[in-house]
């Protein structure tokens, strides 16, 4: 894993887990974003296909019309780092 891949999932995961502890996000979305988080640490697949999976999931939660206009800019941030992961 390359020293840039490691920082751009650092990065994504700093996001991320700032929006968890956010008071201002909501239970739901904060419930799907942990369980996204603990995805990304897992070291089962590659970081390239874990950025993919995570990338997925977060264009799901950002389709959500309930979800807070903050959050969806944050969680595109968060996207736009982990597209930068390639293997």
């Amino acid at each position: 894993m390359s020293e840039e891949n490691k920082q751009a999932m650092e990065s994504a995961l700093q996001t991320l887990n700032q929006l968890a502890t956010s008071h201002s996000t909501p239970k739901n979305f904060k419930k799907t974003i942990s369980d996204l988080i603990i995805e990304l640490q897992t070291e089962e697949d590659s970081i390239s296909v874990r950025a993919a999976n995570a990338i997925s999931s977060l264009d799901d939660i950002t389709q959500d019309p309930n979800v807070p206009s903050f959050v969806r800019t944050t969680l595109w941030q968060a996207v736009s780092v982990l597209e930068s992961i390639r293997e």
